[in-house]
């Protein structure tokens, strides 16, 4: 299965357990490996035949900027669920961090992959990475 990957798209939204994280946006940085053929869109050189990276990047955005999630647990699956309800993809892999969240450590955060199951839902956990 061929990959479209979205790498180190940083965003600024409020997230966190923290009363001080409540109250100011922060950087937020999520990689996306979004799992669907790329071969019509190779054969036919069309952009309707793709899976549009820009217009996932621009959703995912949208929604960091809009949510208020206090763990990157729970925007990570959010992220995840749009992926797979919007867009023509079978499976997703979703990494979300909080750079500078750790005095020594550049970043902290989590990544999680989920598949699509038939009739359009998503499954919540894939068993297989």
């Amino acid at each position: 299965m061929d990959k479209i990957l979205v790498s180190d798209l940083c965003v600024r939204g409020l997230i966190g357990i923290e009363p001080a994280e409540r109250e100011q946006p922060q950087n937020i940085i999520i990689n996306i490996t979004a799992y669907a053929s790329t071969r019509p869109a190779a054969l036919s050189d069309d952009i309707t035949a793709a899976v549009n990276y820009a217009e996932m990047a621009e959703q995912v955005r949208r929604h960091v900027e809009a949510g208020h999630p206090r763990l990157v647990e729970r925007l990570a699956e959010e992220i995840a669920g749009i992926l797979l309800t919007q867009f023509p993809v079978n499976k997703v892999r979703v990494r979300v961090e909080k750079p500078d969240a750790l005095p020594h450590a550049r970043a902290v955060g989590v990544e999680i992959v989920r598949r699509r199951k038939k009739g359009g839902s998503f499954l919540t956990s894939s068993p297989q990475m």
